[in-house]
């Protein structure tokens, strides 16, 4: 198969069906499309399928002109899929164009609309592509965010999505000489940042287990936790489980509780190869019954708008329609990991969302909930946390668009709540 140079192009526009047709995201879908592709297809379909969908906004600018009507979502997907390939990742436009006249003869249902493809792409022109605006998030979920933070905010988060997201890695010793055996960067909070990386399991020491991926953002909430040595630590919803491993390497006694199974065997490999332990247990976090626990984390189910650097596809998989299931589950959670905490001790409940309902709303509903439970501010006084991200009710508002100069960071809402 991997002769096939046209390949990759073809199992890159199924991947953007699987996403805008059947609300699959990528993660869940690559494992089986990418199976039987040799690996430098697979890194081309990739990379092509995570360009389309974050350029997808302007691929409809550079087509709406040609289009009398909206096509079928296939002849749709071909034509962003083309337009994307030769206006952002510079590709010969003659190959491109006849492949995508391929792909449409290829399909009974679109068989007769090869020609329209072929008319319609032989027009594009690449040379005013750089000129058009930063790629706009889907209305579905601009609008709850510009009411959230406004229109200029919106727009700076929306060019941190466009420029994507270097590699982020929490190291389990010295942050500096991680750096320097990788050519990174030791970012203000911790995180060692590495750009241009390739494959991850060939860097230096990825398999002595001297560090693991994870996002800068993403490493606050168990920094703010701060675990201490002997404590009995329980990381509700645990997985991928870069949190449960920074607060094993801590030397805290923790219990990672995650629904998912097939998650939680490669938590299980990260802290084998790390070195580190961990209780793992898989089963819904509302039916676990444990504790009490000195400190619990709660990473909460949420929309995840807050990883679009990473994962483009998003906000064609959703519609919003599923916020109000989120915003009641995280407030069972809440509820849920408050009973399992001992009096005094602390939660610190997180969600990689961008959306105040799913953050700073949770956290006042909390307090207005639980009598005597209160935010401790001081948590926050962590190396590299600026000001500036704090927020009213006393939690941390992370953002895409903070640290614009350095890459960026995932969105992020953290607080650290204290029972009575």
């Amino acid at each position: 198969m991997a002769g096939d140079p046209n390949l990759p192009r073809r199992v890159a526009l199924d991947l953007m069906g699987d996403v805008m047709e059947h609300g699959r995201l990528l993660p869940e879908v690559l494992p089986r499309r990418l199976e039987k592709l040799a690996p430098e297809d697979r890194a081309r379909t990739q990379r092509l399928v995570a360009t389309a969908f974050r350029v997808m906004d302007r691929a409809d600018r550079v087509l709406g002109p040609h289009l009398r009507k909206r096509p079928t979502l296939r002849i749709h997907n071909i034509l962003r899929l083309s337009v994307a390939e030769i206006c952002e990742l510079g590709a010969a436009p003659h190959g491109v164009v006849n492949t995508a006249v391929e792909l449409a003869r290829a399909d009974k249902k679109t068989a007769g609309m090869a020609g329209l493809v072929n008319a319609i792409l032989r027009k594009v022109d690449p040379a005013g592509w750089a000129a058009l605006p930063t790629p706009r998030l889907p209305k579905w979920l601009r609008k709850p965010l510009t009411d959230d933070y406004g229109k200029d905010i919106v727009a700076a988060m929306e060019t941190a999505f466009y420029a994507g997201a270097p590699l982020d890695l929490t190291p389990k010793g010295d942050a500096e000489t991680l750096a320097q055996a990788l050519g990174g960067t030791v970012l203000p909070t911790g995180s060692v940042r590495v750009t241009g990386a390739g494959q991850v399991s060939t860097l230096p020491g990825f398999a002595e287990g001297d560090w693991w991926v994870q996002d800068a953002a993403a490493a606050l909430p168990a920094r703010v936790l701060n675990a201490q040595p002997g404590e009995a630590v329980l990381d509700l919803c645990a997985a991928p489980g870069g949190k449960t491993m920074q607060l094993a390497a801590a030397g805290a006694e923790v219990t990672a509780v995650d629904i998912s199974e097939h998650r939680m065997a490669r938590v299980g490999e990260n802290l084998a190869r790390c070195g580190l332990s961990a209780d793992l247990v898989t089963m819904d976090a509302l039916e676990y019954e444990g504790g009490p626990f000195d400190a619990i984390l709660l990473d909460a189910p949420c929309t995840a708008t807050g990883t679009i650097r990473r994962h483009p596809d998003l906000p064609y998989a959703k519609d919003g329609s599923d916020f109000p299931g989120l915003f009641e589950l995280q407030e069972h959670l809440i509820d849920r990991a408050l009973g399992m905490l001992k009096p005094g001790g602390r939660l610190v409940y997180c969600t990689c969302s961008l959306l105040i309902d799913e953050g700073e709303e949770q956290v006042r509903d909390a307090l207005g909930r639980h009598e005597g439970l209160s935010v401790d501010t001081a948590a926050l006084d962590r190396p590299g946390i600026d000001p500036d991200w704090r927020t009213d009710e006393g939690g941390l508002r992370l953002r895409p668009d903070y640290w614009a100069d350095k890459g960026g960071m995932d969105g992020f809402y953290i607080a650290c709540l204290v029972k009575a």
